[in-house]
Formats: structure tokens, sequence, C-alpha cells
């Protein structure tokens, strides 16, 4: 009967942090810090590209600044809302690197390599950095996936919506919720 009595308190301890675990607790959550649609002018005419959410785990500034200097758990999901050949997606994703600065061809080749094939109405594409790994992991739905390295790499791709872009408004709008 003692050795129960001293095996309770332990047992019911186990017990607790097993529900805590089963139920997230103790996980951290991912926050969504904004949502907007990349907007492309064609001849006067805005036309709808793909609409695109930007989440964190644990907290940054309310700044475009500090969002693509933290080092922390972060990701973008874009759904599409029109077809877009791939050619122009890796273009378009190249210049935009290069209007920010960012220049390592290996790692932007390594990256745009994802983007094999069309994109598909509601295709969805997610881009996830790990602060763990220092790596950022693209995803793209009916295309292909790779995973680059290096904190410079995830600056330079989360400065595509919050450094300079033709869309000032959508990095605004990807923080409007921290």
């Amino acid at each position: 009967m003692q050795l129960r009595r001293r095996q309770l308190p332990l047992f019911l301890s186990v017990l607790a942090a097993l529900f805590m675990l089963g139920t997230g607790a103790f996980a951290e959550e991912w926050k969504l810090t904004g949502s907007g649609t990349r907007v492309k002018t064609v001849v006067f005419v805005d036309v709808n590209v793909y609409s695109i959410s930007h989440f964190v785990k644990g907290a940054v500034e309310k700044s475009k600044r500090a969002v693509i200097d933290a080092d922390i758990d972060k990701k973008f999901v874009w759904t599409m809302k029109r077809d877009v050949d791939h050619e122009k997606v890796v273009t378009t994703l190249r210049d935009a690197f290069a209007m920010n600065g960012y220049t390592d061809k290996g790692k932007i080749d390594k990256f745009v390599r994802a983007f094999s094939a069309e994109l598909k109405e509601n295709a969805k594409i997610s881009i996830v950095y790990d602060s763990t790994k220092k790596a950022t992991t693209v995803s793209v739905g009916g295309g292909g996936s790779a995973t680059v390295e290096g904190v410079d790499f995830m600056k330079g791709v989360w400065s595509i919506w919050f450094g300079k872009i033709d869309q000032p408004k959508l990095g605004d709008a990807l923080i409007s919720k921290l």
C-alpha cells in the first residue's frame, strides 16, 4: 500500500503531461499575420493571380523589416486564382530576388526548380522556413519541391513580399493581423 501511495503522484503527473501533449498545450500553433491577393494589371485590367496568407510561430514586431529578419518558424501559403505558366512564375521570382538585392544564383536556381509545371487554378504552394534547420522549403502543388539552406536565403524569400515589391499594399495586408 505504501508503494502505491508514493507512485500515485508520479502516475498522475505523467498522465497530466500526456494529456497536455495530446491536446497541443506544449505545441506552438501557427498564427495568421495576414492575407491578401496578388494582382497583376494587364492593359488597365486587374487580374487576381493568387491569394496568399502568412503565418508565424512566435512573436514578431509589426513591421515588414522585422518579419523579414525574424529567425522564427514562418510560412506563406498561396492558392492560385488562375492558370500561370511556370516560366512566368520563375521569371517573376528571379526578378523579385534581383529587385531586393538577393543574388545567390545557386540557391535561387534550386528554389525555382520546384516550379516545374504550369500552375493551375486552385493549386496550393507553400513556402516554409524552419528556424531549427535554418532551411526554407517550397512545395508546389502539381510541381515539385525544394529545400534551400541558409538564413540569408530565407531573408531573400521573405523580401519578395515584405521588401521591394510592385504591390506594397500586399506586404501591408500580410502583417495586418500582427
